[in-house]
């Protein structure tokens, strides 16, 4: 169970990463919501707690950038009391909202509560998502939603990283240097272009939907949220 703490007060993030260490939680944590939401791409979370009012970027819209890219359950740690900041906060797609001061028992109640109501759900849901993209790495195929892709070799190695690393985000460094296909002296904007063509080939399947999404700053990431 890993769980991303975005707190500016570095001693109240101690308390909580030491209490929730102490019930087999591993903890990452930032005083900065930028640094934050790169945690939240480069790491497998299962919960964020996340402080409302933060330096250079006010809690609430964090709740909205972490909602655009993943659903991820939210829980808002906040001494503001304002009605509206609470409401604000669950309409945006937080799970729960603490106001502090609380007990730190309570959170652990609350996270666990919260990851066994969506890991329940994950799990119904899961026979449907696995569906979407099948990869048979030794066949060199990948199927979408039962119908192989016709993939080129540097497409088919692009496309099964992002697929590896479903729903989180994938460096285009990364894309490019760990393909066989791919020479290594090409450029990254490379990648993009076989992105590209990778898109235009599901959305002959499916046009509805886009599965590849870009990560400002560090590549792409693959979804099967639709």
């Amino acid at each position: 169970m890993k769980i991303l703490i975005i707190e500016d007060d570095p001693e109240l993030s101690m308390i909580l990463t030491s209490y929730l260490e102490k019930h087999g939680m591993e903890v990452v944590s930032a005083e900065d919501p930028y640094l934050g939401l790169s945690l939240l791409t480069q790491n497998a979370i299962d919960l964020v707690i996340l402080d409302l009012t933060l330096p250079g970027m006010d809690g609430l819209e964090v709740v909205e950038k972490i909602r655009a890219e993943s659903n991820v359950p939210i829980i808002i740690s906040s001494a503001r009391d304002d009605i509206t900041d609470k409401v604000i906060g669950l309409e945006r797609g937080a799970d729960d909202y603490m106001p502090k001061p609380y007990d730190p028992r309570e959170l652990v109640t609350r996270i666990k509560t919260i990851l066994r109501r969506t890991g329940a759900a994950k799990e119904g849901k899961a026979a449907e998502e696995e569906a979407i993209f099948d990869v048979d790495i030794k066949g060199r195929v990948i199927l979408f939603r039962g119908r192989p892709l016709d993939l080129t070799a540097a497409e088919f190695d692009v496309l099964s990283m992002l697929v590896q690393h479903k729903n989180g985000s994938v460096s285009r460094e990364q894309l490019l240097y760990e393909s066989e296909h791919i020479d290594d002296e090409s450029s990254i904007k490379n990648i993009d272009v076989i992105i590209s063509r990778i898109r235009h080939k599901i959305a002959q399947i499916d046009s509805d939907h886009v599965y590849i999404k870009p990560v400002r700053g560090v590549g792409y990431l693959l979804t099967d949220r639709v």
